[in-house]
């Protein structure tokens, strides 16, 4: 058993952060998990007084760690005077109830640290909702853990008598009825949603997502991408809410650009679900930006992490999903690491899978922005004719397509060789049926 204490001076609320390492439950090194869980409760500004890794032969059901390692754990609990306990693992309400009991003190599994980033971080009402549903949720099977008062018993009423219903029953019903209406809200969001999908299909411009794992540069890159002034931290969970914005792409093709939630491993299913119609942003894309934190000794693990969640969105039938590998924060590495990552990149760029960039420096953009017009621009081209006096039709192609040539007459008429988006071809052909060649 390895620990850490750590001294701070600012009076937050005091925590031990304890990692269990399960053997074989998961590749990835039993520190970085640690050290991303200690980011975590600091994200949620904790004070985190001392961390451990737990080893764990295997585990106890009634507490998922053993007597021996709960006794260890309190005396690192008194050294560092601390308030409350972060278990980096999925707890069960009972391994919650039963070792707040044992250390007399609050006790918060992975679970319920991500969901309380989530509440704090959330801006927008649709965001909210979503939280507030994961929450729900979650805290729906631990309500004899969280409230004290759920012993006591509410007499009938009238004079029908009977033994009433139990504080604890009334509760339980009461959070069904939110789970209910927030479903239904949110079911409003998600139709809302698909009417704006809708209509920005009348705007004939493909679709561009940002995802990753937390903290892998995602907001960086679409501030850097649109000239945005998306908050961009280094932060987990820095920014929750999905922003959008247009993008213009090598030879003028516009395109739409998302910036979505982060994940991470073992990203709660009610968030998930909750997140849903946030998510399916991410299965319309005619574009997956998956970006890594290429620096990060534990990239690989987290990449599989994101594709993980990424399985779990559906894609609109008959729509094949493109995904192509941002390999970002590029310039944290050192001479040599960098131009073998560099090096890797532009052979997989070659094949549309991967483009090495630094989103804090602009190293790559450029690249990037020609690979991304590449993958998106698989339309087919169209020869068009302009007259010298349709300056209107002109900007209307340049504006809606990707033009890749372009010849003047001795007339004056423009001839242009332009690619357009199936939905801006069919109305180009009913607005001026006689330009196309």
């Amino acid at each position: 058993m390895t620990s850490k204490l750590i001294d701070h001076a600012v009076p937050l609320i005091r925590a031990v952060v304890i990692h269990p390492d399960r053997r074989g439950d998961n590749a990835r090194h039993a520190s970085e998990r640690l050290e991303e869980a200690v980011g975590l409760a600091q994200a949620l500004d904790l004070d985190v007084r001392a961390q451990e890794i737990v080893r764990l032969r295997s585990v106890t059901p009634a507490t998922l760690i053993g007597r021996g390692k709960l006794e260890e754990i309190s005396a690192l609990i008194l050294a560092a005077d601390a308030e409350a306990v972060v278990i980096d693992d999925q707890l069960t309400p009972v391994q919650q109830r039963n070792l707040e009991r044992f250390w007399d003190i609050k006790v918060i599994d992975r679970t319920g640290l991500i969901l309380e980033i989530f509440g704090r971080r959330a801006r927008t009402r649709e965001g909210r909702l979503q939280v507030e549903l994961a929450r729900l949720e979650y805290e729906r099977s631990r309500l004899v853990r969280t409230w004290t008062h759920l012993e006591r018993q509410r007499g009938g009423t009238g004079g029908v008598g009977g033994p009433g219903e139990t504080q604890i029953e009334l509760d339980r019903r009461m959070i069904a009825d939110r789970i209910v209406r927030l479903k239904a809200e949110l079911e409003e969001v998600r139709r809302t949603r698909g009417l704006h999908r809708k209509a920005r299909k009348q705007v004939p411009f493909p679709s561009v997502a940002l995802v990753g794992y937390t903290n892998a540069g995602k907001s960086t890159l679409f501030n850097r991408l649109t000239g945005a002034e998306v908050m961009a931290k280094d932060l987990l969970f820095a920014t929750l809410d999905t922003t959008q914005r247009t993008i213009r792409l090598p030879q003028g093709r516009p395109a739409i650009i998302a910036d979505t939630v982060g994940f991470v491993s073992d990203l709660p299913h009610e968030l998930v679900e909750s997140f849903r119609a946030t998510l399916e942003e991410v299965g319309e894309a005619d574009l997956i930006l998956h970006v890594r934190d290429i620096a990060s000794p534990d990239s690989a693990a987290q990449a599989k992490d994101v594709e993980a969640v990424l399985e779990q969105i559906p894609t609109p039938e008959g729509k094949t999903r493109r995904i192509l590998e941002v390999w970002n924060k590029i310039d944290l590495l050192e001479p040599d690491a960098h131009e073998s990552v560099v090096g890797q990149a532009e052979r997989l760029a070659r094949d549309g899978k991967a483009v090495a960039v630094s989103a804090w420096t602009g190293e790559g953009i450029e690249a990037l922005r020609e690979t991304i017009a590449g993958l998106i621009d698989a339309d087919a081209e169209t020869r068009v004719t302009v007259e010298p006096h349709r300056g209107d039709l002109l900007a209307w192609l340049y504006a809606n397509g990707r033009v890749t040539g372009r010849e003047t007459d001795e007339d004056g008429r423009v001839h242009l060789t332009v690619r357009l988006h199936p939905a801006a071809l069919g109305r180009l052909e009913r607005l001026y049926p006689d330009v196309i060649d």
